[in-house]
């Protein structure tokens, strides 16, 4: 973990023109984080327990650029947030190794 000298923390708080652009560049970047992640749903057969919505998850969550894997088993759908869109192949091969079908 990074230390912060007292006299550094105190020089920020000192400085609320400084608080307000530290904030600012903190706001903006988790702003343009958000708008550069794409969000896909997929729906996958033979989903039945949250044992399922587990594997279904781990194997995604594997995937690189995936960031979130949001799994509803009664209707089968998989929500999957990443930083860039994903192979479609790539995800159905996920989906395999968890035990079920990637529907089209």
């Amino acid at each position: 973990m990074t230390q912060i000298p007292p006299g550094r923390m105190l020089a920020l708080y000192d400085d609320p023109a400084s608080c307000e652009r530290a904030a600012a560049a903190d706001h903006h970047r988790v702003s343009q984080e958000r708008r550069d992640m794409t969000t896909t749903d997929y729906s996958v057969k033979g989903m039945t327990c949250s044992h399922c919505a587990d594997a279904v998850t781990g194997e995604i969550s594997r995937i690189d650029g995936v960031s979130a894997v949001d799994v509803d088993v009664d209707s089968g759908r998989v929500s999957v947030t990443s930083t860039a869109p994903l192979d479609n192949a790539a995800v159905a091969a996920a989906v395999d190794e968890a035990g079920y079908e990637l529907q089209s």
